[in-house]
């Protein structure tokens, strides 16, 4: 039999699986909001947007990955990699019918309407990209999705780096992925898997790789992470049979580039990895970050295995030696070769240790970001070309960088362990619910269906102003606290005149809900341009948490303290938890997580006593990324569970009966998790719930969820303001499969990022839809 295989130049010895594509001083965020905001065109979008790919490739090249063979990733996107595939394929939902072009392609505006949503077109729900900070937009599928070839910009991409002199290597989200993350379209039957649609797609994917080929890819990579999870509604025995019949599909396609299929972020399936192994496909990729060397099986001999040994998801320097050895581990499996890798994208880490002048130095020498693991794939693949004598030095040097690493200062602090040595089980418990409620209720008297919001309010260019000249010294500490003072007082002002019954002050003195903490907490790292991307045109900056960590003094105290003396009404301390400190921070990884969890945990357990003491009555925890770091494999969960939860107990359990405690989770798939929330023994729960239109709310109903409860009621993703029936509809849902006395009114995430004119409406309208309810149903008791 004929091997339909194509004849390509050999996988490259090393490469990466995906690059940052934000930019290094994020100008594609400044580039992509500016076309939002109507002051460039898409023509000039599209020339910044070819310009920071150019410099990409350049820079990669200049690292010393190949021009001409395929070890350069094409992996650049306008908002998210999911969408991205969804639009190639035309999974465009039937709302956005009349964006699309004449001839039914999809361009840039319907694109972007999708995933921001306008008028009364709401976006793509959007949700973690499994245990990572990204987003990405959920594709709705169902079976009147007609999948056709709608957008072209994959092969132009490939086309413009083959003018420019390169061979790149397109990165496209693969077909058992795209929908396996799917969900079913509001159109679908009940109990539709969009996984059902596999054999219509991959005729379309059949031809989008005809069209790379065209194009000038010898190389396509076709990212398959759905492989890995244990956490997704299909089972990994359904999902590897998927991707048997999708790679033996493509596989036998006969024009077509060479294909490297990864599996990322946790140890690839024992089905999923002999189904690709069987299949007609050239290279697999595997994550030995988070992945042990799999066992030998059949269908090796003829593709390369590229070891994942580098890893894509922090910013440490690593062990070389110990990725050498994974390499060389990998080799003995049987396959025809083996290559160098990254564990997954790069997406994760920002760009270059190099633009952080004012890091400490010996911290720097500890750190890998983007570039430099780039270097490290490159020293990787140049021992297996030249032998292990050949990077015997740098594999030298980066153990000498770890073993300084061990022994410096502040990584291990004799008081902060002896204080978490001596912990005892009643520092995780807090009392009787029941009692708490009661005593909350005859302190603060709430009415009916509490409003509130989640924190944070706009930051403003006049506040980021500020904040920018407070730090180059020009705006002095008096001058930039007068200015925060009058910026509290605005929002809380605004916020009466609103009529919310619990408010916040705003959070205008944090620049991020982590960052902020990091910057007064021992133990932690701050960077000037470490930033990486969370969704779309949105950043964070994640600190480093590098040592012990311990509180020197209070931080959010004074700040809630004057919000508290403007008003009459309940003011919330704003407390960012211990999950989510390390979640969006790259954590220590010589220790378990558990134990830094715990340490972060105390220092804010010190903060709500000094907060209480101030007279602050509310305070919310939030953990917004309790779900994010759930582990893939299911066998891991119970122990993740169990530190998350003990960690979040011990920051709130020394909190007063008559203490309100809020805590805050968005894009939680709040059903998975239902147990592990109802432990955190939290007085109030807020959760995203609008831009899924309130598919929670049964799942809550169905769990018995007894405590306070706030499903949000908007999405403040996208700039729409929603209407008060709208808002109203969604509380009808509310009331009517929840517990009345426990149900709260808030958006489903903080203000920052929205506009004042969008907020005060839209708070306006949940104000106004809220009181329509409390008419509603007094009139009705």
């Amino acid at each position: 039999m004929t091997d339909p295989r194509p004849r390509t130049s050999p996988f490259p010895k090393g490469t990466i699986l995906g690059y940052p594509r934000i930019g290094r001083r994020r100008e594609l965020k400044r580039a992509v909001e500016a076309h939002w905001a109507g002051t460039i065109d898409a023509a000039e979008l599209e020339q910044i947007a070819a310009r920071l790919r150019r410099d990409t490739r350049e820079r990669l090249a200049a690292l010393g990955l190949g021009r001409d063979d395929s070890s350069i990733p094409e992996s650049f996107s306008f908002y998210d990699q999911v969408h991205d595939a969804a639009v190639t394929v035309g999974a465009l939902p039937e709302r956005f019918a009349a964006r699309r072009d004449p001839d039914g392609g999809i361009g840039l505006g319907a694109y972007f309407t999708a995933a921001r949503g306008e008028g009364e077109d709401a976006p793509l729900e959007m949700t973690k990209w499994f245990d990572t900070n990204y987003h990405y937009l959920v594709p709705e599928i169902g079976p009147e999705t007609v999948f056709a070839p709608s957008s072209d910009r994959f092969a132009a991409q490939v086309a413009e780096a083959k003018a420019d002199g390169y061979t790149v290597r397109p990165v496209i989200v693969g077909p058992v992925t795209l929908l396996a993350l799917a969900k079913a379209s509001d159109a679908a039957p009940a109990g539709f898997d969009p996984l059902g649609r596999l054999d219509d797609l991959l005729p379309v994917y059949a031809e989008l790789l005809a069209s790379l080929r065209a194009a000038g890819a010898e190389w396509v990579q076709l990212d398959e992470p759905a492989l890995v999870s244990e956490s997704l509604p299909a089972a990994p025995a359904a999902l590897a049979d998927a991707a048997a019949r999708a790679y033996a599909a493509l596989g036998a396609a006969t024009d077509r580039p060479a294909l490297l299929v990864t599996a990322g972020y946790a140890q690839l399936s024992p089905e999923a990895w002999r189904a690709l192994a069987a299949a007609p496909i050239e290279a697999i990729a595997l994550d030995l970050t988070r992945g042990a060397v799999p066992e030998t099986v059949e269908g090796l001999a003829d593709k390369t295995l590229v070891g994942g040994v580098v890893d894509g998801r922090n910013v440490w320097r690593g062990d070389l030696e110990a990725a050498w050895a994974g390499l060389e581990q990998l080799r003995g499996v049987g396959a025809a070769d083996v290559a160098a890798g990254t564990s997954t994208s790069l997406q994760h880490v920002p760009h270059d240790v190099d633009d952080e002048a004012a890091l400490d130095p010996r911290l720097a020498s500890w750190l890998a970001f983007a570039d430099q693991k780039v270097g490290q794939v490159v020293i990787l693949a140049a021992g297996l070309v030249d032998g292990r004598a050949a990077i015997a030095e740098a594999l030298a040097e980066a153990s000498a960088a770890l073993d300084d690493r061990r022994g410096a200062p502040g990584v291990r602090d004799g008081a902060v362990r002896e204080r978490a040595a001596a912990l005892e089980a009643g520092a995780f418990e807090r009392g009787d619910y029941g009692a708490r409620v009661a005593a909350q209720d005859a302190a603060l008297g709430l009415p009916l269906l509490p409003t509130t919001t989640i924190g944070s309010f706009p930051q403003t260019g006049e506040i980021r102003r500020a904040r920018a000249r407070h730090g180059r010294g020009e705006l002095h500490a008096d001058e930039y606290e007068r200015f925060l003072r009058d910026e509290i007082a605005r929002v809380v002002t605004l916020q009466e005149e609103v009529g919310l019954d619990v408010l916040v002050h705003g959070e205008a003195e944090r620049n991020d809900m982590v960052q902020y903490f990091a910057e007064h907490l021992d133990g932690f790292a701050v960077t000037e341009n470490g930033w990486v991307q969370s969704y779309g045109s949105r950043a964070t900056r994640p600190s480093i948490l590098w040592g012990d960590v311990a509180r020197p003094a209070p931080i959010t105290v004074a700040w809630s303290e004057f919000a508290q003396s403007l008003t009459g009404k309940p003011m919330k301390g704003m407390l960012t938890g211990p999950v989510t400190i390390l979640a969006w921070s790259f954590v220590r990884d010589d220790q378990p997580l558990g134990d830094t969890a715990n340490q972060v945990a105390l220092a804010l357990r010190d903060e709500i006593a000094d907060l209480e003491d101030a007279g602050i009555r509310v305070i919310q925890v939030d953990e917004p990324a309790l779900r994010e770091l759930l582990p893939l494999k299911s066998a891991d969960q119970p122990a993740y569970l169990e530190w998350s939860v003990g960690s979040f107990r011990l920051a709130t359990a020394g909190a007063d009966a008559a203490t309100q405690v809020h805590t805050h989770l968005c894009y939680s798939e709040f059903d998975v998790v239902i147990d592990a929330i109802a432990a955190l023994d939290a007085d109030v729960t807020s959760i995203e719930a609008a831009r899924s239109r309130g598919e929670v709310i049964g799942d809550i109903a169905e769990s018995g969820f007894a405590a306070g409860i706030g499903p949000g009621v908007y999405d403040i993703h996208s700039p729409r303001v929603p209407s008060v029936d709208e808002i109203a509809e969604l509380l009808d849902r509310t009331v009517a499969e929840l517990p009345l006395r426990r149900v709260w009114v808030n958006p489903d995430c903080g203000l920052k990022t929205r506009g004042y004119d969008e907020t005060v409406a839209s708070l306006q309208n949940l104000v106004a839809a809220t009181r329509q309810i409390r008419e509603r149903v007094e009139l009705s008791a």
